[in-house]
């Protein structure tokens, strides 16, 4: 033992959160490695005020003042926020006046999409300068990638399924059902591939049509359009009920 202490941090920590637009508090778990200009738009899911247009101020658990979070670029956990602290979030839009509730008071200001991209104070330039939400090309990079990678999969599996196979089909949340491959392809009614079935029993959504475009014949609620991912090909035989059987 060398007598030294070892202090754990938690990476979260729960806070208070009130405003000038509302009496309302509220009591949310934050992560501390966010910034500053991320813990705001956070914020204002919750408290409504834009992002650009806040001031934030940190208050003790017994609701003294401790310090103004105003530095954008700055962790959360870089303060000392702690557990049941208070965040006030002061609205600098003018809305905790209360001066804009009747609709038919207010000046309809417009401006065109040119003017507003060269504001240096809109939430569009908030939200570009620190890569949030759209802006953000790195997790926009990453949602493509994925959502190529499912499409390229689901090309394959449907390479692999016929006309004719019988098949399961398993999707998430609903009972398994069999039936038969009628149509494997890409429909007019949504992108990407898409395998038509006529299940054995009435536990489909149509009759093989979609928005009036016929692609396999079926009764009624027998038919259904599900993704190739979802679709088991193998020997599944009709089953057999026993109604000829006395």
């Amino acid at each position: 033992m060398d007598g030294s202490v070892t202090v754990i941090t938690s990476p979260t920590v729960s806070v208070r959160v009130t405003s000038t637009v509302s009496d309302f508090e509220a009591n949310r778990r934050f992560n501390r490695g966010v910034t500053i200009a991320e813990f705001k738009s956070k914020l204002e899911l919750i408290v409504g005020t834009p992002a650009a247009y806040m001031d934030l101020e940190l208050f003790s658990t017994s609701d003294k003042l401790l310090q103004k979070l105003d530095n954008n670029e700055a962790l959360l956990g870089s303060y000392h926020v702690d557990d049941d602290c208070r965040i006030h979030v002061t609205d600098r839009s003018g809305t905790q006046n209360a001066e804009f509730t009747d609709l038919s008071k207010v000046e309809k200001f417009e401006i065109s999409d040119e003017a507003y991209e060269k504001r240096a104070d809109s939430i569009r330039s908030f939200k570009k300068n620190f890569k949030l939400g759209r802006f953000n090309e790195e997790n926009g990079a990453k949602q493509e990638e994925a959502l190529a990678k499912k499409e390229e999969e689901e090309k394959v599996a449907a390479g692999s399924i016929a006309v004719g196979n019988r098949c399961k089909v398993e999707v998430a949340g609903q009972p398994t059902k069999i039936g038969t491959v009628m149509f494997v392809g890409t429909p007019d009614f949504k992108p990407g591939y898409w395998v038509g079935v006529k299940y054995d029993e009435p536990l489909g959504k149509n009759d093989g049509s979609v928005k009036g475009k016929r692609y396999f014949e079926c009764e009624p609620k027998h038919g259904a359009f599900v993704k190739p991912l979802s679709v088991i090909v193998g020997d599944f035989p009709e089953e057999d009920f026993g109604l000829d059987e006395m």
